[in-house]
């Protein structure tokens, strides 16, 4: 049987907008793994788009009760004025649900800031340096552990404004009792990175040549020991969000005259459920099913794109198609590689050496 080989690959340049992270990790994914990826980024990119641009496309202001001379009413069901009808307190749903998204994504920049931030920075400290700063710091960890983010939030809101506040003060209180739950898991994960790199021989060829810790840590550590850092980010982008609709359906929210909450409206809305009346409901509850499952597909995508197996799929794919193959019946294979006689000549290390040890 005549077996020709296939090409070899040749390299190519890639552009530079393929190499940016969403169009990489897009193009890398295959099968479900892609599809999951393309469905979160197009839900997170809504998300942002309504956070952003919510004035106009909102309809009508987060605590409008008229237009004109036209006052909405209590409870109206979806109309020409109003297409998603109105609340209990006389807002129009649609217009909350657009301006609901800004304090959504607000303490989402908030939180994930003030984590990694400091996650980052302790965890590059405690693993470089080690000794009693890195057990004191590992202990400190493990103990904020064990505080609930929703319970800590609650007693923050209570802490800042009596647990009825303005936007920035129900941002504010969410964002610092998710940014002590979540710089420990920060920490935990640059840590583990900085102890296996700080072993490599770059790190120990640096500190030859007479590199000070700060431009070891800030040049060669640091930047290979944040890969998996997305990962991380986009599953706490989500819990930011049910937090904050946590808190706003518990009543320690923003008040609605200050902005949008999708949680305060969800919670006004349960009475309103056994009345028939669904249109204040579902709205709210969509927006945060759609924007918590957005951000929860790119993180599981992330990851499963973090799997060698994967990749390896990815390769195969891309690889060449082989040449026809020619059976021979009761023949052998003629193509052969170049330089190399026989199939023996390519197991273990004896095509190099003759029975004497010496090289042939």
């Amino acid at each position: 049987m005549v077996i020709a080989h296939a090409d070899s690959a040749r390299p190519e340049h890639t552009s530079l907008w393929k190499r940016l992270p969403v169009v990489r990790h897009v193009r890398t994914s295959v099968g479900l793994q892609r599809t999951m990826l393309v469905i979160g980024i197009v839900l997170m990119l809504v998300f942002i788009i309504t956070a952003a641009f919510a004035p106009l496309l909102a309809p009508y202001g987060y605590a409008q009760l008229s237009s004109g001379d036209v006052n909405f009413g209590s409870q109206q069901p979806p109309s020409a004025q109003n297409l998603l009808g109105t609340t209990v307190g006389g807002y129009d749903v649609l217009s909350r649900t657009i301006w609901g998204a800004r304090p959504a994504f607000l303490v989402i920049v908030v939180a994930v800031t003030l984590s990694i931030f400091a996650g980052v920075a302790l965890g590059l400290v405690s693993g470089y340096f080690g000794g009693w700063v890195d057990r004191v710091l590992v202990v400190v960890a493990d103990a904020l552990f064990a505080f609930p983010s929703l319970l800590l939030a609650i007693v923050v809101a209570i802490v800042i404004s009596g647990g009825q506040s303005s936007m920035w003060g129900g941002v504010m209180a969410a964002a610092i009792s998710l940014s002590v739950v979540m710089i420990p898991q920060y920490f935990r994960v640059v840590r583990a990175e900085v102890v296996r790199v700080k072993a490599e021989a770059f790190v120990e060829s640096a500190r030859v040549i007479g590199s000070g810790h700060l431009r070891i840590m800030g040049r060669h550590v640091l930047r290979n020991s944040t890969r998996t850092l997305p990962l991380i980010l986009t599953l706490n982008c989500s819990e930011a969000v049910l937090t904050l609709a946590g808190l706003g359906f518990l009543g320690f929210g923003i008040e609605p005259t200050a902005a949008a909450d999708w949680g305060y409206d969800l919670s006004k809305s349960l009475s309103d459920v056994t009345s028939g009346i669904w249109w204040t409901a579902v709205p709210p509850g969509v927006a945060i099913v759609l924007t918590v499952l957005g951000l929860t597909l790119v993180g599981e995508s992330l990851n499963d794109l973090a799997d060698p197996r994967l990749r390896t799929r990815r390769a195969a794919k891309a690889a060449a198609p082989l040449s026809p193959v020619t059976a021979v019946p009761g023949g052998v294979a003629t193509d052969r590689v170049p330089g190399v006689e026989s199939i023996d000549e390519l197991e273990g290390p004896t095509d190099l050496f003759d029975g004497r040890g010496e090289r042939s």
